[in-house]
């Protein structure tokens, strides 16, 4: 640029100082309009929405609930089988213990019990399938065999079995749900990276010396996080279910605890009399599944729009 008139000199001689962007800002661009796409479309699913909020108010209430009532949840204040009224807003049970307090602390026990279940699944899920679809050969024959074998056995008849042998507890159940309940996060992880590992980008990583753990970390498990996001939002809905029906077996948290299948294993005998102690625990359950599937499906499809076709 020295070598010529100041009237010769182009737009292109010059270099803009300050102004370059680096390759991290541009893929944390990249990554904030991706997300903010997807909660764009996620937000104009009406019933995603919907479901959202639903869940959100739920959670709410089992944080703050038992702090608005007067009344604990073991409390027996003696006004047996009321109907709901101005003191005890969802009425009390055979023992007069306030339900309004109780179903909130079943929230607690629930939502804790679905969300500790599927964050395990998704941790033996993830790594699990990640291993098997990588690696491939014999070693993925092993492993999918081995999750062949866990899926042939029915679920249900597992999770009874280990909560006779270790007793009904919370943490016994959160064992028992998990034990064979992260074979489908690992096939969804497998398949996912089935798919991703051809790719031209984990080839080229693969060719500049980057070993399997660098392949899944960085490039193969970012690029399956909408599978397994959206497989592990519709896992919680089936453990908080599969909670409640091992409870109202009476195989779920011992007395005086209550989650909402104690709740209506404990109000059944009483539906004709105080069909309250059912009604509450029960649509508590039907809303929270609800509002879970209705989540789970609106971040599929906001993930992957294609999906909706």
């Amino acid at each position: 640029m020295a070598d010529k008139n100041v009237s010769e000199l182009q737009p292109s001689d010059f270099e803009i100082v300050g102004n370059k962007t680096s390759e991290t800002e541009t893929l944390a661009r990249k990554s904030i309009s991706f997300w903010g796409e997807v909660s764009r479309r996620f937000i104009k699913n009406k019933l995603a929405l919907i479901g959202f909020i639903t869940l959100a108010i739920i959670i709410i209430g089992a944080i703050c609930g038992p702090w608005i009532s007067e009344f604990t949840y073991r409390q027996q204040n003696g006004d047996y089988n009321m109907a709901p009224n101005g003191t005890y807003w969802f009425g009390t049970d055979d023992l007069g213990r306030d339900i309004f307090t109780r179903v909130w602390i079943g929230a607690r026990i629930s939502i804790f019990i679905g969300f500790a279940a599927a964050i395990i699944d998704l941790i033996i899920g993830v790594a699990w399938g990640a291993v098997a679809g990588l690696t491939g050969g014999r070693t993925d024959e092993i492993m999918m065999r081995i999750a062949d074998i866990l899926t042939a056995i029915p679920y249900l008849l597992v999770v009874i079995i280990l909560l006779v042998v270790m007793q009904p507890g919370l943490f016994p159940m959160i064992i028992a749900l998990s034990l064979t309940g992260w074979v489908n996060m690992a096939r969804i992880t497998r398949s996912e990276i089935l798919k991703l590992k051809n790719q031209e980008y984990v080839l080229a990583a693969r060719t500049l010396g980057a070993n399997n753990l660098h392949l899944i970390k960085r490039h193969l498990l970012p690029n399956a996080l909408g599978a397994i996001l959206v497989t592990m939002t519709l896992t919680i809905p089936t453990a908080i279910f599969t909670e409640a029906f091992l409870s109202y077996l009476g195989l779920g948290v011992p007395a005086p605890l209550a989650s909402w299948g104690t709740m209506a294993n404990d109000g059944y005998p009483a539906l004709a009399n105080a069909p309250w102690r059912l009604f509450f625990p029960g649509v508590l359950i039907c809303l929270t599944i609800f509002a879970f599937n209705a989540v789970g499906d609106g971040l599929r499809d906001a993930l992957d729009p294609k999906l909706r076709k």
